[in-house]
């Protein structure tokens, strides 16, 4: 049996077990896109030491970063094919999966805490039930978009009791800090910088409704290049070791990148962010299952889509398996 014929009998997934040895330069591409993000300060530290850079060049294989302001970019970004890799929440995944985007989830980057509500720090608003009528601010596509229409449905709201504004995640925080919204979903490192910063006051936090922060692939690369997505994976894991034992470092960096102080990194990275789980499981396709109402209930997929299997298709539990490393 060929490579070619092996590779497409089982997706791609037997690439975990092919060597480096075995692959010729005709079969490598001239560079790998990859994104960096502030929501994922490991792709930062990964940046900013060239480890993959260092790796491949070996192999005469360049790295080029994008930077991604928010899931929707790096889900845009992976469906028009100018990213290979691409970051993003677990849910918008998801839902860029069920509506046409061909990705995979081979690796968790992180669990965060990343979003949450915010208000003014002298707002009257108190409840989620205030915020009917209201202009609450949020970035389609995202988790924060997403963790918003499940915390309305908390208190029986859906998104037509409010007046959602679309903006990018830094404008968002303008907004709502220049009182031209009357809440926002926050991201991180945004929210914290908002909070430290504005005296923005957090109105619900929910950890239940923050999704997992997926390492995401275009299918047919993870297809074509199993083993340099095995190598991505491995630098992606040199750096969240790295980033557990020089945390206070790590930070420095995600400061430095995001333009924010070190105290709003250290509580980004430090109290919001665990790292300890990047191997993609059942228990991360259970958190995405558990979701999947949220979808269909604001028909942001089209009736009758099997959420069920788009979950088993978009979380890849075996791929990255015998290389994660304990920390």
């Amino acid at each position: 049996m060929n490579r070619r014929t092996l590779l497409s009998l089982t997706g791609g997934l037997a690439g975990a077990v092919i060597a480096p040895a075995t692959l010729r330069a005709a079969d490598l591409p001239q560079e790998v896109r990859i994104d960096y993000a502030t929501y994922s300060p490991t792709s930062l530290v990964l940046k900013r030491f060239g480890w993959l850079e260092e790796d491949l060049k070996r192999d005469g294989v360049a790295v080029k970063w994008v930077f991604s302001a928010g899931s929707n970019r790096a889900l845009e970004y992976l469906n028009a094919k100018s990213l290979d890799i691409g970051s993003a929440a677990g849910l918008a995944a998801l839902l860029a999966r069920a509506n046409g985007n061909p990705i995979r989830a081979p690796y968790i980057f992180s669990r965060p805490e990343w979003t949450a509500l915010l208000v003014p720090k002298d707002s009257p608003i108190r409840t989620l039930a205030d915020l009917k009528g209201k202009k609450v601010a949020a970035t389609k596509g995202t988790d924060p978009y997403l963790f918003l229409l499940r915390a309305l449905q908390t208190v029986k709201l859906k998104r037509s009791d409010i007046e959602h504004v679309s903006l990018q995640h830094a404008d968002g925080r303008a907004a709502l800090e220049q009182g031209r919204v009357d809440a926002w979903a926050g991201l991180d490192p945004h929210m914290a910088a908002s909070e430290l910063t504005a005296g923005s006051r957090l109105l619900y936090r929910n950890v239940a409704f923050n999704t997992y922060g997926f390492l995401n692939v275009r299918e047919d690369f993870q297809q074509r290049h199993p083993e340099l997505l095995r190598r991505v994976i491995g630098a992606y894991e040199r750096a969240r070791l790295w980033t557990l034992a020089n945390t206070g470092e790590a930070a420095r960096i995600l400061a430095d990148e995001a333009k924010v102080s070190l105290q709003v990194a250290l509580l980004q990275l430090k109290l919001r962010t665990d790292l300890s789980n990047p191997q993609p499981s059942a228990e991360h396709v259970k958190a995405l299952q558990a979701a999947t109402p949220i979808l269909l209930d604001e028909q942001l997929v089209k009736p009758g889509t099997d959420l069920l299997r788009t979950v088993e298709a978009l979380v890849d539990t075996r791929f990255a398996q015998g290389l994660i490393r304990q920390a």
